[in-house]
């Protein structure tokens, strides 16, 4: 009884303390996802829209950061590119690891969104007398981010979860905060058990949020998540 006392007021204690490192973490998450938004929805029109070699380069490109850790990535742009010249702090570094891993899933799901409008959108828009472009953009389009919000979530939750990866470039958010409360009280299960739990309600937020919006909205065909 009394190491559950203890315990329960340590957790009380160290969670402020955890929670400044969520603030950081979060803000990297959302900076990270509205660059892979920007950079997947580039990548998605690229294929759809041009013929090789440009689509050969967008696949290329999500082949290589879906297909290689993302540790390696982190790595590769915060010890990596200085060699070259081309240095970032921790933050701008995390940011962009994150978001260009990122911008490979979401292409993925905006890309498996279009494929998942049925052909006869198509035709009626042709028969309508728009042309390509038109029907891109106000028929298909649409449709296509409205199927692919609830995999967006996911890739939200992901993102969360991966940013404990920046870390070790020496990001203090929530891991990082997490290991100096280790290193300074040695009480490494109920440390990271706060942390976990941290996450964990987070990413169950963000999860409920998901299924919120995918019952308000229809997605025919189509099944959300790529990870």
């Amino acid at each position: 009884m009394t190491y559950l006392v203890d315990t329960l007021n340590f957790f009380l204690n160290i969670i402020p303390f955890l929670l400044f490192g969520l603030q950081l973490t979060l803000e990297v998450s959302i900076l990270a996802f509205i660059l892979g938004m920007a950079l997947g929805s580039i990548l998605t029109l690229v294929r759809v829209f041009l013929d090789r070699p440009w689509s050969m380069f967008a696949l290329s490109y999500i082949e290589f950061f879906r297909g290689t850790p993302l540790l390696v990535q982190i790595f590769i742009i915060y010890f990596g590119l200085p060699y070259l010249g081309i240095r970032f702090d921790p933050l701008t570094a995390s940011i962009l690891a994150l978001g260009l891993n990122s911008a490979a899933y979401q292409a993925e799901i905006l890309r498996a969104s279009i494929n998942a409008i049925p052909k006869s959108q198509y035709m009626s828009a042709e028969s309508l007398g728009m042309s390509r472009i038109q029907i891109y953009r106000y028929v298909i389009l649409p449709q296509a981010l409205r199927n692919a919000v609830p995999a967006l979530v996911n890739e939200v939750v992901a993102l969360i979860k991966d940013s404990s990866l920046a870390s070790v470039i020496g990001l203090v958010e929530l891991t990082k905060r997490g290991r100096y409360l280790v290193a300074t009280t040695f009480r490494v299960f109920e440390v990271y058990m706060a942390v976990a739990l941290i996450y964990l309600i987070v990413c169950l937020a963000c999860s409920k949020l998901s299924k919120i919006l995918e019952a308000k909205i229809s997605i025919p065909g189509y099944m959300g998540g790529l990870r």
